[in-house]
């Protein structure tokens, strides 16, 4: 109840009370911040379609996927025409994986491997060209 009542709090501050896009910071181990701009799916149904169909993403944007509470995730790629980076993300906000260069229209699942609350998706080969890795922080500026 409480984590419920923390995200619906989340949501509508961060969605009502902001006039610039939400974003992500990723303070990487050697002290780099990587900014990314996000639309949030912060529902079942954006959960659900996620950025299915989409045919453009640029660089420094993404997705970011907001759950109700930290468990093991699995993602895949259907509908998905882009191939995409999948970071993992805790409670405490710290990345616990990433699956690089994901397949795209693949209905190949993809786990968390570990619990997650958060999991951020953005171009194919973003984490490698930012060094972005498994332990950075993440701040999230919504």
């Amino acid at each position: 109840m409480q984590t419920l009542l923390s995200l619906t709090f989340f949501s509508l501050f961060c969605c009502g009370a902001c006039t610039s896009p939400p974003k992500v910071i990723i303070h990487t181990a050697t002290g780099k911040g990587i900014h990314v701009t996000v639309e949030l799916a912060d529902t079942p149904e954006k959960r659900r379609l996620g950025l299915m169909y989409r045919k453009d993403l640029k660089e420094g944007q993404g997705m970011l996927f907001l759950f109700l509470k930290e468990e093991p995730l699995t993602f895949w790629m259907k509908n998905t025409p882009l191939s995409l980076d999948i970071i993992f993300i805790n409670h405490a906000r710290q990345i616990v994986s990433i699956v690089e260069e994901a397949t795209p229209y693949s209905e190949k699942p993809l786990p968390s491997g570990k619990p997650a609350q958060f999991v951020l998706e953005v171009l194919a080969g973003f984490c490698q060209r930012q060094g972005v890795e498994v332990g950075d922080q993440m701040e999230f500026q919504l």
